[in-house]
């Protein structure tokens, strides 16, 4: 049998923007696959994504818990897909960003899920953590939880140890732990998130700092320290908050940005005296307005398989930390583009850099200055590219074997 012109991709996501990290890099992969491909995106909604070559199957998932949620996306997108064969459509490959289905031909690893687990079970709390005297969960959510990570987790090993399945990880740490926990024989290939150039660099940075910072009530004077993200307890805001109240200067302001519940952390912000200091900011589709407040981004994250937002923060020119628990610390060289937590809950370090990068405007802008050029090779170009290179030896592989 030939091989087509334009071979048919499913692409399996439950929905996909360019505002949250995974979704963003498959939104930027099928931008640019699509020049080659037939795509078929199954999702439940799309935003941020031009569709002109991209043929989008919507999959309703009902409101509800999560795990209710993923159960009936499991189920939904699965039923459309059999129905489209029915109808004379097969597509050449399925590929899935982490766990959509069981019959992916490709999975990108984004999460996971054992670790999200190992996390959330932990019964010891750092200091840093028990100093936040965090809430726990309600008895029904925590139990939701464990539900959805075990089976999760379940799922993760059923289809992660299939030899047949390709996996891609988006770093080498996350490589390393899908070969020790699943027993992969063969070394997983990495391909590293991608940076948009034009909306992340540091002229883009300068052109918005001003209105940035008065629209954030940021002084001259004031010096900002950034945290992007969701689950901000994973993200390691208690080891900042820590840090930031030791450097005990009215002028330090803490930016954090992410759709969690702040709630949990009133408290502790009220014991280390912060309280006109913390800002809790809701996401926006242009997150280099925040980037261009700041003046460095502080993520000491408790674990993260990538973490693109330190990323995008070393391409506007920030000075960026982060701890050698996050995957993103394997495109940062320590002290020169960059700075890694060894401990993520460190805060007496973290705190200590963030003095030395208040008082030491150079050093700061030398890191940023570094940091800008460090990131400079990772293009979403590139990594469709990457990705387009495992596309292309499964379908190899499929054409020589029919």
């Amino acid at each position: 049998m030939p091989r087509p012109s334009r071979p048919r991709i499913a692409v399996l996501s439950p929905f996909i923007d360019k505002r949250h990290g995974t979704e963003r890099c498959i939104a930027e992969q099928v931008e640019r696959l699509a020049k080659n491909y037939e795509i078929h995106l199954y999702s439940s909604r799309v935003a941020d994504l031009d569709l002109t070559n991209i043929v989008w199957h919507r999959v309703w998932i009902p409101p509800g818990p999560h795990l209710l949620g993923f159960l009936w996306w499991l189920f939904a997108n699965r039923l459309r897909r059999w129905w489209h064969r029915l109808r004379g459509f097969r597509p050449d490959l399925i590929y899935s960003p982490g766990i959509n289905c069981l019959d992916a031909d490709l999975i990108s690893v984004h999460v996971l899920f054992a670790n999200v687990r190992r996390q959330n079970n932990r019964r010891q709390l750092s200091t840093a953590q028990d100093a936040a005297n965090i809430p726990s969960r309600s008895l029904l959510q925590s139990l939701h939880l464990r539900i959805y990570y075990w089976f999760l987790s379940a799922l993760e090993k059923k289809v992660y140890s299939d030899k047949q399945v390709t996996l891609v990880a988006v770093s080498q740490k996350t490589a390393r732990e899908l070969q020790d926990l699943f027993r992969r024989d063969k070394p997983v290939d990495v391909i590293y998130h991608g940076i948009d150039g034009a909306r992340f660099s540091p002229s883009r940075r300068q052109a918005l700092r001003a209105d940035a910072r008065r629209a954030l009530g940021l002084r001259d004077d004031t010096f900002a320290v950034l945290l992007v993200g969701n689950d901000w307890r994973n993200k390691g805001l208690p080891c900042l908050l820590e840090a930031a109240a030791g450097l005990r200067n009215p002028s330090v302001r803490v930016l954090v940005v992410g759709e969690d519940s702040a709630a949990p952390y009133a408290k502790m912000i009220l014991d280390l005296g912060l309280n006109a200091q913390v800002d809790f900011l809701p996401p926006r589709a242009n997150v280099e307005f925040y980037y261009a407040a700041a003046d460095v981004y502080a993520g000491p994250s408790l674990e993260d398989t990538f973490s693109l937002p330190p990323a995008e923060a070393m391409a506007c020119g920030l000075p960026a930390i982060t701890t050698r628990a996050a995957g993103v610390s394997e495109i940062i060289h320590h002290g020169v583009d960059g700075l890694i937590l060894e401990d993520p809950v460190d805060s007496q370090t973290l705190s200590d850099w963030l003095v030395r990068l208040k008082d030491q405007p150079d050093w700061r802008q030398g890191l940023g200055e570094s940091a800008a050029k460090a990131v400079a090779q990772y293009t979403w170009q590139k990594n469709a590219e990457e990705a387009q290179a495992a596309i292309e030896s499964i379908l190899d592989l499929k054409w020589r074997e029919s």
